[in-house]
């Protein structure tokens, strides 16, 4: 395609001008995705940067790193394949051309169902390039749910990758008036894929000659307003239908700029990243797309069954030099880490004791303000920790972060003493991804940092110890809900906070730190405010093979607690199995209950020794509670599970308290 000629220009050759510019704006909020926005910028400091729009960010990359691979990717014949920043935004022009000729009009939706890809990406960008609007689709999402997205996103074209997801848009495309075309990336396809009735293939589109919208493209990028929206994320709500938050051009590429100004040592087209965080989660959108566009990174994509347990195969092909993951990630890297280190002899589990404790001592040194270079960690780092970063594929990774939930202490000191600390990073989708961020010189266990430069908090109505809601503000902050006018201002105050609906405090040194969520705090019936998220970690901290710990007692007399056991899991459909996990096993042992089923222990009762073992361990949490009220007086064992098909888990792996709440309420009235 490079080598074509249209009008005289190269194809995928850059416009002379910038394309971005500011249009006239009286709000710094607005529910109408064609409507500019007034931006936040300041007279110094980052946020007094010169606003970008993302069609300029592309091509100042490109100008910059034109052959440098920005994404590599497995064909289908297994064998990886590489794409340079100048190819990226061929492949971009070209189908945004696409886009236009196929119905697509400006502030009109792009929707992508679709696990992680080149043809995302290019979707993405082709989208705002076309003067559209992105939007992502969980693949979890049922057909009634794919419905709410496309009805309220206004979308006029779909992306999908397989024929799953292919019948789920056909079963409601006759709901769909403003639908115009349906594109399936990979094969095998339906009968009805055909182009007579509005259904594509991806390959023939790359093929389609688009010289006839040439002018009217070049039209569309002269008129892209940085102010304006260009990408609708929806939050995985879990009251009602998810709302979509919209994030103009300035708050993509201003908010991945400041992250990476954050980020320890981060270079120009010297970063390496793996993308498997599903597209349709702000953080992923902001660091998969957008970070990795504003500092020219490589991109790898790890395969659908990435969090089946394949990422393994993709870090260590790609050793990436920053990576992002959810909490659960990390905790199955340490799980697994844990299994294969309880085979060792009993020497080597010496010497990785040793060592991982003169790690874990280096670190904390460090975090007091004492930094150490001993002999002992430097022999440790370099002969014996090198080996297992070389096996995890991170021989190279400079940053680990974590976001979408809270992690567990215990967790971070664990990669803390295999030499990975683990930086928090905080935000939301109203917030177009980070808001805060943990570094190496600026970190403790229990705060999710400070805020990004340029980037303001405040706590609302502090109580007497300073407690009170985290507010955000600055250019990372959303227009506003599309078509929710009342919701945008319950969210947004006049003064232009983000109210997050956390609760938390900021300390001297300007540390923020999270104690619990406004809606999910338990308010027991004598009044005491207990955040869960804590109560249930000093659970699973005593008790390794239990997978979830879920309290219960707002507005009860007292705290119970339901309990699931770790269970292998369903690599095609994600539910759990009732085969238990060798780690289980293995625990189980130690009690005298020898059983390789989840049914097997509640046929024998449930089993007296499992019984026991959880109340043991709950008692050993007790002993940790801040007051009597935060103990738990009862639990009960569930006979599987939680996960994303049973509905308890959402795409990101964060519990669905209310769905959960639900689905026991028998055995939660039983309690009391």
């Amino acid at each position: 395609m490079s080598g074509e000629e249209a009008n005289g220009k190269p194809v995928g050759a850059p416009p002379t001008s910038p394309t971005g510019r500011i249009l006239p704006a009286d709000s710094y909020t607005s529910t109408d995705p064609s409507k500019p926005v007034k931006l936040r910028i300041t007279k110094e400091g980052l946020a007094s940067l010169d606003p970008l729009s993302v069609p300029d960010l592309m091509n100042r990359t490109v100008r910059d790193h034109p052959d440098h691979p920005a994404m590599v990717y497995q064909d289908s014949q297994k064998k990886w394949q590489t794409v340079t920043y100048r190819e990226y935004r061929e492949r971009v022009y070209h189908m945004a051309k696409v886009f236009v000729k196929l119905g697509l009009e400006p502030h009109h939706t792009v929707a992508v169902l679709a696990f992680n890809s080149p043809e995302w990406f290019v979707s993405e960008l082709a989208a705002i390039h076309a003067g559209g609007i992105i939007t992502g689709v969980y693949t979890t999402n049922s057909a009634e749910s794919v419905q709410h997205v496309l009805e309220s996103s206004r979308a006029q074209i779909v992306v999908v990758d397989d024929a799953k997801q292919m019948e789920k848009v056909h079963s409601i495309r006759a709901n769909l008036p403003l639908l115009k075309a349906v594109i399936q990336t990979m094969p095998p396809y339906a009968p009805y894929v055909k182009r007579d009735d509005g259904y594509y293939r991806w390959s023939e589109l790359v093929e389609m000659n688009v010289d006839d919208v040439e002018e009217e493209f070049n039209n569309r990028l002269a008129n892209i307003a940085i102010n304006q929206c260009c990408c609708l994320v929806y939050t995985s709500g879990t009251v009602g239908n998810p709302k979509g938050v919209m994030l103009s051009h300035d708050s993509l590429t201003w908010d991945s700029y400041s992250i990476g100004k954050r980020l320890y040592q981060i270079r120009y087209a010297e970063e390496v990243l793996v993308s498997f965080l599903p597209l349709s989660h702000v953080a992923a959108q902001m660091v998969d797309i957008f970070l990795t566009l504003q500092f020219a990174c490589t991109v790898y994509f790890a395969d659908k069954d990435a969090m089946k347990g394949t990422l393994l195969n993709t870090l260590q092909e790609a050793k990436p030099t920053r990576m992002l993951a959810v909490p659960r990630v990390y905790e199955k890297i340490q799980e697994k880490m844990l299994s294969v280190g309880a085979q060792s002899t009993a020497l080597r589990k010496m010497v990785a004791g040793w060592a991982k404790s003169v790690t874990l001592q280096h670190h904390l040194n460090a975090m007091e303000g004492k930094p150490t270079n001993s002999w002992q960690y430097r022999l440790v780092r370099n002969y014996l920790l090198s080996k297992v970063k070389d096996a995890l594929g991170f021989s190279r990774c400079l940053t680990l972060a974590t976001a979408a939930a809270p992690m567990d202490r215990e967790t971070k000191k664990y990669f803390m003493s295999l030499d990975l600390p683990i930086n928090e990073a905080f935000g939301m989708s109203e917030s177009s991804g980070a808001h805060s961020l943990t570094a190496p010189d600026s970190y403790n266990f229990d705060t999710i940092g400070k805020a990004l430069a340029g980037c303001e908090t405040k706590i609302d109505k502090p109580d007497e110890r300073g407690h009170g809601e985290i507010c955000m503000r600055g250019r990372h902050i959303l227009m506003g809900y599309i078509g929710e006018e009342a919701k945008t201002q319950d969210a947004v105050d006049e003064d232009g906070w983000l109210h997050s609906g956390d609760v938390g405090y900021i300390d001297d040194a300007g540390f923020i730190y999270i104690t619990g969520r406004i809606k999910e705090l338990i308010i027991t019936a004598g009044g005491e405010n207990i955040p869960p998220v804590h109560v249930e970690n000093l659970v699973k901290n005593e008790l390794p093979f239990v997978s979830n710990a879920f309290l219960v007692g707002d507005k009860r007399k007292f705290l119970t607690m339901l309990i699931t056991l770790k269970t292998q899991m369903n690599l095609d459909t994600g539910a759990p199995k009732d085969e238990l996990t060798p780690d289980t096993i293995t625990a189980l042992k130690e009690f005298g209950a020898e059983y390789s089923k989840l049914s097997e222990i509640h046929a024998a009762g449930p089993c007296p020794k499992v019984l026991k073992a959880i109340q043991e361990g709950i008692d050993r949490a007790n002993l940790k509670a801040i007051s009597n009220a935060q103990k738990i007086q009862k639990f009960a064992l569930l006979k599987e599970d939680f996960s994303v098909p049973g509905g308890e888990l959402g795409p990101t792996l964060k519990v669905k308290r209310n769905i959960v709440a639900e689905k026991n309420k028998e055995i939660i009235e039983k309690f009391y």
